[in-house]
């Protein structure tokens, strides 16, 4: 890897890709950033970076866009847990990657990164974490954006098996942290239990990872990351209960206590749901949202760790920044 060899990235503006831009520039590649025209640049002010506007999807941009690159990291996803039209999500996803895989053959790119996501992964059922030997079919996905994910793997699987496309993939799990502009589905979390707005929660889990440290999992991906192979990019295993209690700790507030059974939820999240139809606005709880919290997602990084050289931070550190960003940037009531 030479200074100045182009490194071309998609989704720079989201939570992810953002601080999968800055380490790039880190490292001294020269960034070229696709960018959606509606997308909300706040992160990308004062980066060192070429934006090139567009959508992942049309091919004829990206065979401009990434022509002379030698890396392309293909950030760029649709994610959100409901949507007013789900195959919106699907379609994005899959052919969004499609597109890029296709300019990134073209082009002749030496390694291709793609992040791809836990979602893809079986749960256990028994609490015990996951690992990449256990990949989920597509007929056991639940929701549109895990579906969407796990075709989008699938599809890159193929080219990389079929048309020799070099490409490392990786596997985020929760990332939380920093500069999660939107917020995400997690960092809504954080901000509705920082604000005191969930006196109650269900029992379920997540693996919790600092947004850098993704990011930092993403250039060892590059660097080490074997062709055809997934790595699974986590932190650290925690409950919801837990992860409440640590945010409402940093919040000086009295931590939730009660502990709802998931069936008493469905109800406010089919209504969440209906009044979204109406308002546009993405609903805290959804439906899917609930039928994944069935079980506990936890992962394991192990295979990153011995192949990668990867390390992440604890959970508390990341809730820590994000807590500190969220309430710095005003979102905190």
């Amino acid at each position: 890897m030479a200074a100045k060899d182009i490194a071309f990235l998609t989704g720079a503006s989201g939570f992810v890709g953002t601080a999968v831009a800055r380490r790039l520039i880190e490292e001294g590649l020269s960034v070229r950033a696709l960018v959606r025209r509606t997308s909300n640049r706040a992160n990308l002010s004062g980066l060192d970076l070429e934006i090139v506007e567009g959508d992942i999807r049309d091919a004829g941009l990206l065979d401009k866009a990434v022509s002379g690159a030698r890396y392309v990291f293909h950030v760029a996803a649709d994610y959100r847990l409901w949507a007013p039209d789900p195959q919106e999500i699907i379609a994005t996803n899959t052919n969004g990657t499609r597109a890029v895989m296709a300019a990134a053959l073209k082009a002749g790119a030496e390694r291709v990164v793609y992040t791809s996501s836990v979602a893809t992964l079986r749960l256990t059922g028994d609490g015990s974490p996951s690992d990449e030997t256990m990949p989920l079919d597509e007929a056991h996905a639940i929701g549109a954006y895990k579906k969407s994910k796990v075709l989008a793997e699938r599809l890159v699987e193929r080219m990389i098996a079929e048309e020799a496309l070099p490409a490392v993939i990786v596997n985020p799990s929760t990332p939380i942290g920093p500069r999660d502009v939107r917020p995400t589905p997690t960092g809504r979390i954080v901000v509705e239990a920082a604000s005191g707005r969930m006196p109650a929660y269900v029992d379920t889990g997540l693996n919790l990872v600092h947004v850098d440290d993704v990011a930092n999992g993403h250039v060892a991906a590059l660097k080490h990351g074997r062709i055809g192979e997934r790595y699974i990019l986590g932190g650290q295993d925690m409950t919801l209960g837990e992860m409440l209690a640590e945010i409402a700790r940093l919040a000086g507030r009295r931590p939730p206590s009660v502990k709802l059974p998931r069936q008493l939820i469905y109800p406010i999240a089919y209504g969440a749901e209906a009044m979204a139809r109406i308002t546009g606005r993405e609903p805290f709880a959804t439906v899917d949202g609930l039928r994944m919290a069935k079980y506990k997602m936890f992962f394991s990084s192990a295979k990153a760790e011995r192949e990668l050289g990867y390390r992440a931070r604890p959970a508390a550190d990341a809730l820590a920044e994000a807590y500190r960003w969220f309430r710095d940037a005003g979102y905190l009531k």
